[in-house]
């Protein structure tokens, strides 16, 4: 009787050394992006952040995104480099606009196969969103798990947590008929819209090197979600108290979708569609699609990828310190008492 061949994890699919490897690979990324209350990071069974004690009553601050069929792209045009940097910003964008600091970032790696050097470019775009967002890259988890994801095909999930003073959180409760409603530039779609993108590209014809305005598509349709902490940040530190009524993270459901979530009951956000240029893509998104306008407002941030509500006096100081942090920002509208039967926001 012929004795079976003693099997391996990696005779099963799982390449523990393959995993030890990437770890090496990411800790000087990783390290980068650390901040004086991590006791410990990357390498141990969990992450141990201090809170520091400058607080009076601080609130924690939790959100958890993915990158969503954005992905589907990044495979097929080999466009990893970015999609980890998309991770954090959906994340810590959502917390910000509680008025919380992002503390930390844990990021979750899905995979059939570790390729180690694809997995490094994502996360070494993770650490670089922490960066741009001042948050620790705490921790992670990379899961090598064989039939579960086709050859070259990966998975991400992201969790961030911040903190805010309680008596700063900034919960849209102020706002009133009168305010004005500034919009900072997008980058480009970000991470929402992209089943519609693929079927657009796809119905098109379209190719990466299609030139749009003259960047190729790729480039274009990949650019990495803009991360708005530190101006934001800055700029609630600057006009203090309520001088922020409220933010808007311009996500999945657009503009339409996204600015009610702040808003009182008894108030609309009225938006002038012509008070900020439409960017190149979304115009040929738009033209190839035949999408509608309405439609586009509620799928796409069409440009605007964060809404700051602020009272009428506060406005043109908040545009300038925001235009000197390094934002394109417009004044889009204004709340308006909402009348009966009408949405929370309307664009005209």
């Amino acid at each position: 009787m012929t004795t079976p061949t003693p099997l391996t994890y990696r005779d099963a699919g799982v390449d523990i050394d393959a995993g030890d490897a990437l770890v090496e690979r990411i800790k000087p990324a990783a390290r980068r992006t650390l901040r004086p209350e991590v006791l410990a990071g990357i390498g141990g069974f969990g992450a141990l952040f201090e809170l520091a004690r400058k607080y009076t009553e601080p609130v924690l601050v939790s959100g958890t995104d993915g990158v969503g069929t954005k992905l589907r792209l990044a495979f097929e045009w080999q466009r990893h480099d970015g999609v980890g940097q998309d991770l954090v910003a959906m994340s810590v964008n959502d917390i910000l606009v509680q008025g919380a600091e992002p503390l930390f970032f844990l990021d979750y790696f899905a995979c059939g196969h570790l390729d180690v050097d694809t997995a490094a470019r994502v996360v070494e775009g993770i650490a670089r969103g922490c960066e741009l967002a001042g948050c620790a890259l705490i921790g992670g988890e990379t899961a090598e798990m064989p039939s579960m994801y086709p050859a070259g095909e990966y998975d991400l999930a992201g969790f961030a947590v911040g903190v805010v003073e309680k008596a700063h959180i900034i919960s849209g409760r102020s706002i009133r008929p009168g305010d004005v409603v500034l919009g900072i530039a997008s980058s480009g779609a970000h991470s929402n819209g992209y089943s519609l993108i693929r079927k657009i590209i796809e119905r098109s014809g379209a190719t990466p090197d299609t030139r749009i305005a003259g960047v190729p598509l790729a480039d274009a349709v990949m650019a990495s979600t803009h991360i708005y902490v530190k101006s934001l940040l800055a700029l609630i530190q600057t006009l203090g108290g309520q001088g922020v009524k409220g933010m808007a993270h311009i996500t999945g459901g657009g503009l339409t979708g996204n600015i009610p979530r702040i808003l009182p009951a008894q108030v609309t956000a009225v938006i002038e569609k012509s008070a900020w240029p439409l960017p190149p893509l979304f115009q040929w998104l738009q033209g190839e699609g035949q999408v509608a306008d309405d439609e586009m407002h509620r799928v796409f941030n069409c440009g605007i990828g964060m809404v700051v509500i602020v009272a009428e006096a506060e406005a043109g100081v908040a545009m300038q310190l925001l235009a000197a942090a390094g934002e394109k920002v417009f004044a889009i509208g204004r709340i308006a008492a909402r009348k009966e039967g009408q949405a929370q926001t309307i664009v005209v």
